[in-house]
C-alpha cells in the first residue's frame, strides 16, 4: 500500500526516542552511567527473584551467542549463586561498554532505572518542543506511540517523569525489540499490525536514517528529525525537520 497523498491522512506519530524526544546526552551521561554503578547491587538485592534468575539464564545464553560469533565475551561459571552473579556482573559491563542493544541488556537497565525514578535519583528529560507537540497531535486527533531500543519499561519510566509531567497520558503505544529490530522492516509492519493500522497511516520520526528507510520500505510516512548538523550532513533525499514544531502543525 503506498504511502498517504498528505499529511491529514496519517493517524499515528510513531516516535524513535534518543536523539528525536531526548537528548542523547541523557542518556549517555545519564542513564547508562547510572545502570553501570548500580548493576552490581541490582543484582545483589535482587538475585532470587524469579524475573531477575530470567534475566540472567537470558544473559547467559546471549554469552553463548556472542562467543559463537567470533566475539570475546567474559568467562562465565555456574557452579554456585555467586558465581553467576559475579559472571552476570562481568558480562553485563562488557555489554554496555559496547553499547549493545541485547534485548536482556535493555530488560536489565529498564529494572534498574525502575529503581532510580523511584527513589528521584533520575528524572526523565524531553526536548522542550516536545510536550507542545504531543499536546497538538492529540487535539488534531492522531495517536502516538514510542519505538526504541530501550525496554517498554524504561521509555514509560522516563516519559512518566518529565518536567512537564507524566506524558505517557498522551501515548498509546509502546514498542522495543521484543517486536523486532529497528533497522528491518517487517518490525515497522508488526507495529502496524499491532495498533489496527495500515503502515500508510503512521508517519516515522527519528534520527537515524537506517531505521527511516526501514519504516519507508514498510510503506510508512518517514521524516529524519536533526536536532545537530552533523547528521544532516548525509541525510540527502530524505525529509528533515529540527523539531516537532514542523510536524504536523495547526
Amino acid at each position: 500500500m503506498s504511502p498517504p497523498a498528505d499529511d491529514s491522512q496519517i493517524r499515528v506519530v510513531l516516535l524513535d526516542i534518543e536523539g528525536t524526544t531526548t537528548p542523547v546526552d541523557f542518556v549517555y551521561k545519564t542513564l547508562f552511567p547510572y545502570a553501570s554503578r548500580k548493576a552490581e547491587s541490582f543484582f545483589r538485592e535482587n538475585f532470587r527473584q524469579p524475573e531477575t534468575q530470567s534475566l540472567v539464564e537470558e544473559l547467559r545464553a546471549q554469552r553463548e551467542r556472542d562467543g559463537s560469533v567470533g566475539l570475546a565475551p567474559p568467562a562465565w561459571a555456574e557452579e554456585t549463586d555467586q558465581a553467576r552473579l559475579v559472571s552476570s556482573v562481568r558480562y553485563v559491563h562488557w555489554l554496555m561498554a559496547r553499547d549493545s542493544k541485547c534485548t536482556a541488556l535493555k530488560a536489565l537497565q529498564g529494572r534498574i532505572w525502575q529503581q532510580g525514578y523511584e527513589r528521584g535519583e533520575i528524572h526523565g528529560e524531553v526536548y522542550p518542543d516536545v510536550p507542545a507537540a504531543f499536546a497538538r497531535w492529540r487535539r488534531q486527533g492522531r495517536e502516538i506511540s514510542t519505538y526504541s531500543s530501550g525496554s517498554v519499561l524504561a521509555q514509560q519510566l522516563l516519559f512518566r517523569s518529565t518536567a512537564a509531567g507524566n506524558l505517557t497520558e498522551c501515548i498509546s503505544g509502546f514498542f522495543d525489540t521484543r517486536i523486532g529490530a529497528k533497522i528491518e522492516s517487517g518490525s515497522y509492519t508488526k507495529i502496524a499490525e499491532s495498533l489496527g493500522r495500515h503502515a500508510s497511516e503512521m508517519l516515522f520520526v527519528s534520527d537515524t536514517i537506517k531505521e527511516i528507510e526501514a519504516a519507508r520500505a514498510a510503506s510508512m510516512r518517514a521524516v529524519l528529525c536533526v536536532r545537530d548538523s552533523t547528521t544532516a550532513e548525509h541525510a540527502s533525499g530524505h525529509r528533515i525537520v529540527s523539531t516537532f514544531d514542523q510536524i504536523l502543525p495547526d
